[in-house]
């Protein structure tokens, strides 16, 4: 019978341990190594509503990219949102592991993917820590129209940009919160950079630095690696159910003044 460690190993496969940040949290964090799995539920995030999915599903185990524990977590209990969330976890006979930077900086991983979505070809790595992929779309496009198709490849609900006045060609990409790496993907040529979480700032200073931004969101950024995960563990575990959550969405909303 499939236990809790043998899909943790078989994760570590595709995405290994060694390849996460220091600071970062991954592996099984809720959960008995030796209990028996026979559904997985795949989500973005671990959150009170996954729960609840999970469990009226009756699976056995969630792996999700961000960790349910993060940021130093020193007690569990309901008191805050994480401690209600590791609580529900473990009252209710739930594992939960989480593949997070590791998942960034795997080959198949989270920029590889969005990479390929946003129709780069033959990405290649920008960065020393190895986030986020750099390479040619086929030809060079205006801004504008650039912006609609990503909006359309990552189904973004809003799209801030920033216009530095070149068509894109060369693109950076980084899932997630990535502008800390803006600089390296503009001494990578990139004339634009696809990430979220960007800074009013770095909006500001885009043009005098010669590089379009693109804030696509951080859920859309990084929820295609899901699918991928999903179908890696079907073919790896024929005998499990698995499916993706079917109720965790972007948790930002959009009001856009109309012009």
């Amino acid at each position: 019978m499939l236990k809790v460690s043998e899909i943790e190993q078989a994760l570590f496969e595709i995405a290994p341990r060694e390849c996460a940040q220091g600071w970062d949290n991954v592996g099984l964090l809720v959960g008995r190594p030796e209990q028996v799995v026979q559904k997985v539920l795949v989500s973005l995030d671990i959150t009170e509503s996954v729960i609840a999915e999970a469990a009226q599903w009756e699976a056995d185990l969630i792996v999700s990219h961000h960790p349910v524990i993060f940021h130093g977590q020193k007690s569990v209990t309901n008191r805050d949102p994480v401690g209600r969330r590791v609580l529900e976890l473990a009252e209710k006979g739930i594992a939960a592991i989480c593949m997070h930077t590791n998942l960034d900086c795997a080959e198949g991983g989270v920029n590889d993917m969005l990479a390929q979505a946003l129709g780069i070809r033959v990405p290649e790595r920008f960065t020393g820590e190895g986030v986020g992929r750099c390479g040619w779309r086929a030809e060079p496009i205006a801004l504008p129209e650039f912006v609609r198709f990503v909006s359309g490849a990552l189904g973004c609900k809003g799209v801030r940009y920033a216009d530095a006045g070149k068509p894109v060609h060369r693109v950076a990409v980084g899932g997630g919160a990535c502008g800390e790496f803006e600089d390296a993907a503009i001494c990578a040529g990139c004339d634009t950079f696809v990430t979220s979480d960007l800074s009013y700032h770095q909006f500001v200073d885009a043009k005098s630095k010669g590089i379009n931004l693109i804030d696509a969101g951080h859920f859309p950024t990084e929820d295609l690696i899901c699918k991928e995960v999903l179908a890696y563990l079907m073919e790896r575990f024929p005998e499990l159910c698995v499916q993706k959550s079917a109720f965790h969405k972007e948790a930002i909303q959009y009001y856009v003044e109309g012009e």
